[in-house]
């Protein structure tokens, strides 16, 4: 096994929408749209391996490297508040989700294979609800990105961000850790922020104050932001997990089937953005994709 601290040099796949694919696809019950409790028992255990050991097959098949990404985009105070869990039962997780990445890294030889410890928004991620401070967000995100530090992992990816400030104080916190980062935010159908910031003045006032690793775009169809990628700052946008429906956020808030689009089409467009983001080099899929999706961008590209 091979782990690379971040995904530099060549391409690498991720995962897909674990939390849909498990909920529509395999019907199971996540309540509050939180996978990290399935770690607190073994057959839960069991199916995130199997989740995760298909699209690791994709990317080994294809050649490529796979950015293990940990189930935790819930796994903090208030949504863990919502679930039963206190500071202790969450750091247990937080840290039996990265020891679960680590043990299926170790099943494979020549594989580049970093883990990133999955920090998600503290509020609906889809609504910029909880409006914090930077230093509001990094007092609050900080013990979660200890327990990554501590378990082991190789970067710190702060997941669906809807307001600049958030993902500025999950990079400090990852500063803070000595882990490097990587901030991504998702947009509306116009290509901008939930709150109405640009991606592009997103990423500058990131890179002015805590620059990470790099920047991605998640949970948002390519169509909602490929022409807005235009700009020298688009060289800081490595990777891309984007959705497989073109609906809204709030459509999809209020879906009660899966949106699965298009695989080959999704792997089409994503492919396209290589033209527009010339250090693209990360891509999964978010909500609505599941291992098809990622199997036809690696196919695509």
């Amino acid at each position: 096994m091979t782990r690379s601290p971040l995904p530099q040099g060549k391409l690498f796949l991720t995962d897909s929408g674990l939390e849909t694919d498990l909920i529509f696809n395999e019907g199971v019950d996540l309540p509050e749209f939180a996978a990290f409790p399935l770690l607190a028992e073994p057959e839960g255990r069991q199916r995130l391996r199997a989740y995760f050991l298909r699209h690791v097959a994709v990317a080994r098949r294809a050649g490529t490297g796979f950015v293990l990404e940990a189930p935790t985009w819930r796994a903090n105070p208030d949504w863990g508040a919502r679930l039963g869990y206190d500071a202790a039962a969450l750091a247990t997780a937080n840290r039996n989700a990265v020891e679960l990445l680590a043990d299926l890294a170790e099943a494979y030889e020549g594989t580049d294979m970093p883990l990133s410890g999955c920090v998600g928004p503290r509020g609906d991620g889809y609504r910029p609800d909880e409006a914090m401070t930077a230093e509001q967000a990094q007092s609050y995100h900080q013990a979660q990105v200890e327990v990554f530090a501590e378990a082991g992992a190789d970067l710190v990816t702060a997941m669906t961000m809807t307001t600049v400030a958030e993902g500025l104080g999950i990079a400090r916190a990852a500063a803070r850790a000595g882990l490097p980062s990587v901030v991504s935010f998702t947009v509306e159908t116009d290509g901008n922020l939930p709150d109405g910031t640009t991606l592009a003045d997103a990423v500058a006032a990131v890179d002015a104050d805590t620059p990470p690793a790099h920047f991605m775009i998640n949970c948002a169809h390519p169509d909602h932001f490929a022409e807005r990628l235009s700009g020298a700052w688009t060289e800081r946008v490595r990777g891309v997990r984007a959705n497989a429906s073109r609906r809204s956020h709030a459509e999809l808030d209020e879906a009660t089937e899966l949106d699965a689009g298009d695989p080959d089409e999704l792997a089409r467009e994503c492919a396209r953005l290589r033209e527009v983001l010339p250090n693209l080099a990360v891509l999964g899929g978010c909500c609505g994709t599941d291992v098809r999706h990622v199997a036809a961008i690696a196919a695509a590209l």
